[in-house]
């Protein structure tokens, strides 16, 4: 394993990615030229373009008040934004070019505007529920919502109901808007309307958004719970589209409904129960191995040097481009025109990220191996005698098709004892304070890309991480020579994410931290069992050639 390396920057290089993301050819003419001043400012919103923005700013307050040029003005170049983006026409982190535009014109504005009661639209508190960090998704909502005009108290990150209507009632907001990425996540929100309900605050309308929520499960199940309204928004611009309604409606909900009887239906909101269905009557047509791997060692060992350059190599470019960067394909572009567009105008901007993370991320890696059996749907972990117990891991079983269980892929109790690996990996919290840093400072777009870079580095690290599990264990067989069959897992084996469709227990994350003991490269457990640092994995490494993903249905 290589030695960290310390970055030297090439002033050149340096010089050159400033002009990496300029979106506007120089053609030797003013693209401003012969616009009147208001259209002037509309196209520094529209084209994300910061250059000169205060000296027309300027131009435009000998005409117009500070409040006139924001509401007026402005505003209307970010709703051309939306209806840009809501047609395809725009990409995400383009629209984040122009609300820091937009946040840069308002902070030369401020200064010269008394404060006018009653001029912001309207006002909201954003929150992420209880247990859960994740708050890309919130804060994106903050930087549209905050630049059309709202006013947005955001109170960040695993905040309890509690939290929530102190923060509502303190900031004086029109509606609450919970976030949240975990199945679990959804039940919380549930919950949540059903306090607000209790305490009789149900003249807030909630505004709901995350990856696990479906527009049903809230339209429907959460609307028969709570007596106020409650929306699901898709996306930013959707939380904005509601905002324009919602707000006004907040204040004219009654409040004395004494024969409302909330209607709670089931068929979504046990879906965690669901998910953790255990079926203990049938084994799967999995035929465990004659022979295992030797087991490399007993316990954990940890890795704190990587060359950060060789793990950039395992990131997955679509994952990123496409999932984390939302960089879509334009309407009538074909696949091959798309590819090199993200080579012309995206890759520069991942191999500037790269450059400028190399010193802020920190990799770290905790692995080991147990001797295990399996008993019916239990993996039982060994002491390293191999025959007392230790700890053991109660897996899901699928309902239907192959009732395929984690279980299964290790020899059962009665026959010699299995192996099975572990592993956690970080890459430090270092890139969240600098994602912290970027979105205080009105870099929405830096914003962006480097919680996304965070992400898909900690993937990385555990795709790198698995592949040196798989040598160690002797399992190294089907590697690919081609990166991409890499990302399709054809290879030997396979790892499963606690919280995943194989294994979605995240209480079983505890049972992994008594196994690894991954506190001393920087990672603690959450009260809702999740990983913290946020850009963070773990899973349990199978050996079994025929295990690959499967979803517990």
């Amino acid at each position: 394993m290589s030695e960290e390396r310390t970055v030297k920057y090439d002033p050149l290089i340096e010089l050159m990615k400033r002009f990496e993301n300029v979106r506007i050819a120089d053609s030797g003419t003013d693209a401003f030229e012969g616009l009147s001043i208001e259209d002037q400012l509309k196209k520094h919103i529209v084209d994300g373009v910061k250059k000169n923005l205060e000296s027309r700013l300027e131009v435009a307050l000998e005409t117009y008040a500070p409040i006139q040029i924001i509401n007026e003005i402005l505003l209307d170049g970010m709703k051309t934004v939306g209806e840009l983006f809501g047609a395809g026409k725009m990409q995400l982190p383009f629209v984040l070019q122009s609300a820091e535009v937009m946040k840069s014109a308002v902070r030369f504005l401020e200064p010269l505007m008394e404060k006018v009661e009653g001029s912001e639209k309207g006002s909201i508190l954003l929150a992420t529920v209880a247990g859960d960090v994740h708050d890309i998704g919130k804060n994106l909502v903050d930087i549209i919502l905050s630049n059309n005009g709202y006013r947005v108290v955001n109170i960040g990150i695993k905040q309890p109901i509690s939290a929530i209507i102190e923060g509502v009632q303190r900031g004086n907001c029109q509606v609450i808007g919970l976030s949240g990425l975990l199945v679990k996540s959804t039940l919380i929100m549930r919950d949540n309307l059903m306090e607000l309900n209790d305490r009789g605050l149900w003249h807030y309308p909630v505004i709901l958004g995350g990856a696990a929520l479906t527009r049903s499960y809230v339209e429907e199940d959460l609307r028969a719970i709570y007596k106020g309204e409650v929306h699901y928004a898709q996306d930013a611009f959707e939380g904005l589209r509601l905002m324009e309604t919602v707000g006004q409606a907040g204040e004219e909900i009654a409040t004395g409904d004494e024969e409302f009887a909330p209607r709670v239906t089931s068929h979504r909101v046990d879906v965690l129960d669901q998910a953790l269905y255990v079926f203990n009557g049938v084994r799967s047509d999995v035929e465990p191995q004659a022979t295992s791997p030797e087991l490399p060692f007993y316990g954990a060992k940890k890795q704190t040097k990587f060359d950060i350059f060789e793990l950039y190599k395992y990131i997955n470019k679509i994952a990123l481009f496409r999932g984390q960067w939302q960089f879509k394909r334009q309407e009538g572009m074909g696949n091959l025109e798309f590819n090199a567009w993200l080579e012309e105008n995206v890759e520069p901007i991942f191999e500037r990220m790269c450059r400028e993370l190399a010193n802020v991320l920190q990799p770290r890696v905790k692995w080991g191996y147990f001797p295990c059996n399996s008993e019916g749907n239990d993996l039982i972990i060994y002491q390293d005698d191999a025959k007392t117990e230790r700890l053991r891991f109660a897996f899901p079983r699928q309902r239907d098709g192959r009732f395929l269980c984690l279980s299964d892929f290790f020899r059962p109790v009665g026959e010699a004892p299995d192996t099975v690996g572990f592993h956690i990996v970080t890459v430090g919290e270092e890139v969240s304070k600098q994602e912290k840093k970027l979105f205080e400072g009105g870099d929405f777009q830096d914003y962006l890309f480097t919680h996304g870079m965070g992400v898909e580095s900690a993937e990385a690290l555990a795709e790198y991480w698995h592949k040196m599990i798989r040598g160690e264990m002797g399992i190294d067989d089907q590697e690919p020579a081609d990166m991409r069959l890499l990302f399709s897992a054809k290879y030997h084996g396979a790892r499963y994410s606690f919280g995943y469709p194989a294994c979605p227990n995240l209480e079983d994350q505890a049972k992994l931290f008594d196994l690894l003991e991954p506190q001393d490269i920087g990672i603690e457990l959450t009260e809702e069992f999740m990983l913290n640092p946020e850009q963070s994995t773990s899973a349990i490494i199978v050996h079994h050639p025929e295990a690959k993903y499967f979803n517990i249905r």
